[in-house]
């Protein structure tokens, strides 16, 4: 079985546990809280040197840190992870884009704003930043939608778990989606999909099936 080593207010961390919990893939979690500095144990960095969370323990000593790299190892020959070529390339594009233009942007936001204490002033400096690279990135989504139902593959993928993370956490950072009707109506197909899980919803250890549609 797998272990999961967590935080439970991270997006980062959502994407894996909501893309556990869709698959049905059993698994152990274990919170690891980053405000405490659990991740910068000795006990944790042996198992991760960049201290950093999703860690996943995929077998005794065997260890997968990044996100996206575990949504990949845990959705592969599932409908969630593309196999043609294109569609696997068109997936990869878009959760290169989440983090290099959503997490670092958004993602940052919310953790500052709305996690630490203090955070608006430690990072007042680095907010208008944020918000304008910020709307530009939902700007690029919101073109895309606007064609599409789904990111990658004309279906629902772990690209779309990616880029849902942070984006339906957006307004809890101050970005208002009122003029982004397309990833609005977006966000509403992803919660529909089945087995579905709210970010601070603890998933359920049932046994793992094919995949969701």
């Amino acid at each position: 079985m797998y272990t999961l080593y967590s935080m439970q207010r991270s997006g980062n961390c959502y994407k894996v546990r909501l893309a556990l919990a869709q698959l049905r893939i059993p698994h152990r979690l274990i919170e690891i809280d980053v405000l405490k500095g659990e991740h910068r144990t000795p006990e944790f960095r042996a198992k991760n040197p960049s201290g950093r969370v999703p860690l996943l323990e995929v077998a005794a000593g065997r260890h997968l840190p990044e996100s996206n790299a575990i949504l990949w190892y845990i959705a592969g020959g599932t409908p969630l992870a593309p196999e043609d070529r294109f569609e696997r390339a068109e997936a990869l594009r878009w959760m290169f884009f989440e983090q290099n233009s959503m997490e670092p942007t958004i993602g940052a936001a919310y953790f500052w704003l709305t996690l630490v204490r203090g955070g608006r002033e430690l990072k007042m400096h680095e907010i208008e930043g944020w918000t304008e690279s910020g709307y530009a990135a939902l700007g690029v989504m919101e073109e895309h939608l606007d064609g599409h139902r789904f990111f990658a593959a004309d279906r629902y993928t772990i690209a779309d778990i990616a880029l849902y993370a942070y984006t339906h956490m957006a307004h809890k950072a101050g970005f208002d989606l009122g003029g982004f009707p397309a990833i609005r109506a977006w966000l509403k197909r992803v919660a529909a999909q089945p087995r579905h899980i709210a970010m601070d919803a603890v998933p359920a250890q049932p046994a793992p099936v094919a995949a969701c549609q």
